[in-house]
Parts: C-alpha cells; structure tokens; sequence
C-alpha cells in the first residue's frame, strides 16, 4: 500500500517536499539576517539595544509558534484594517497570503532562537582579538566586520544547521493557516485514500529524507572551512603539542 501511495500521489509530494523546502530556506535567510541584528544588538554597550534585543527575544520565545503564526495570519492585518484604517490610508485592505505569514511566522521564531546563538558566539571569541584590532588602529565597527564576525560564523554553524533542520519540521505547524507544504498535503492524501498509518509512515520518512540530506550537506561544509586535518602552527609557544619551525632568513 506503501508504494501504491508513491505511485499516485508521488508528484504531489515531492511538490510538497519543494514547497516545505522553500519555506526553511527562506524564513532561515530572513532569520539569520534577524539573528544577526539582533544578537549585535544584545552585545553592544549601549542599556536601550541590550534591552530591545531581550524584549524581543523573550517575546519571541515565549510565544508558542502556533500561537504566532495565528496572529501574523489573522491579527496583524485586523490590527491593520480595524484600528490604523490601512484601507483608507492606502486604497487596499492589507492582507498576507499564508505563505508569506508563514515565512514571517518561521523567521520570527528562528531569528529569536538565532540571536541567541549569535550572542553566544560573538562573546565566545577571546576579549585579546578585540583589543589587538583596536590596537593596531580598527574601529568597533572593523572589528567586528573584519575580525570577530567571521569567526562567529564558523563558530555557529553547527547550530545554524540545527536550526535548519528545526525549520524544516516546524513548516508542519504552518497548515493551521493553509501554508501548502508537506504535512498539509499529507492530509489531503488521508482523507482521499483513508489509509492513515501508511499515509503518515510516508510522509514520516520524507521529513527525514529532507532533514537528513540538509544534515549531511551542511557537515560536509563544515569540514571544508576547517580546512586541512594536518597542519603546522609557526610560532606558537602555548601548545605543547604544536611544531614550531624557526623561519631563517636565506
């Protein structure tokens, strides 16, 4: 029965596993563009960013995603309509197609989860870089473009990736409001064949198959920015275990 499911619903599926794709790949985009700012934000010496970024975060992570997606679907555009008079202002009722709150919805919850992660890596890098930048004539600012930052990033892959792989199995809550990706179909499905244990098996190993390839994709990256297993550290006299080569002028 498995396979017979395959068989008819097969392009149906594998639109809805692009579907489901598409929508990870574009709140995690929004997300870390999210995570980024804010996380900055949450480091910076400055009480009034410290505490928009904590609000916000907070906020975010206490809502339940469910419970958000209900209300960038449903009430943000009342609030709009009912209490700003958009319509007058602007001709049109505004309005968001699912799809787009989903996006709006999943880049919410994962930007809050990612400006964590950015927080997290950015005070991770030793204080002796900040000052060795501001030493040789770097502002705040160069610094943390040109010397922090691109650390971080190395540093918080691995959890960007997990987050990815949250993305892509939280795309499910989103048929609450019709987004059309994989779990949503996978009722449509149900409900035609009233199969429901081989329906959801089906779907079960799809969700896997997306999350286990984006896993393995996003390690093997991970092994080609740490570069060669075997390398030499010139210089170095806190690691005992280094090689240090003495460079002599020819």
């Amino acid at each position: 029965m498995i396979f017979k499911i395959l068989a008819n619903y097969g392009p149906l599926l594998l639109a809805a596993m692009g579907q489901t794709l598409l929508l990870a790949l574009w709140s995690l985009f929004f997300a870390c563009l999210i995570g980024l700012f804010v996380g900055i934000l949450s480091v910076l010496k400055s009480r009034v960013c410290n505490i928009i970024a904590t609000i916000f975060v907070d906020i975010i992570r206490g809502v339940p995603m469910i419970v958000l997606a209900f209300f960038v679907y449903f009430g943000v555009p009342m609030l709009m309509n009912d209490n700003l008079n958009w319509a007058a202002m602007t001709g049109s009722k505004f309005t968001f197609t699912a799809l787009q709150a989903g996006i709006i919805c999943l880049s919410l919850n994962c930007g809050a989860y990612m400006a964590e992660i950015v927080r997290g890596g950015i005070i991770s890098i030793d204080r002796g870089q900040f000052e060795g930048a501001l030493s040789i004539g770097m502002s705040h600012a160069q610094t943390m473009v040109k010397v922090v930052l691109p650390q971080v990033m190395r540093n918080i892959l691995p959890s960007v990736s997990n987050e990815f792989v949250i993305n892509i199995k939280d795309t499910s809550v989103l048929n609450v409001i019709g987004v059309t990706e994989l779990y949503y179909f996978a009722g449509i499905i149900k409900r035609q064949n009233f199969q429901t244990f081989q329906t959801y098996l089906v779907v079960c190993v799809l969700y896997f198959i997306l999350t286990f390839t984006v896993t393995r994709i996003l390690r093997y990256i991970e092994k080609r920015l740490d570069g060669k297993n075997s390398y030499t550290i010139f210089g170095s006299q806190s690691a005992s275990a280094a090689e240090i080569r003495v460079q002599r002028e020819g």
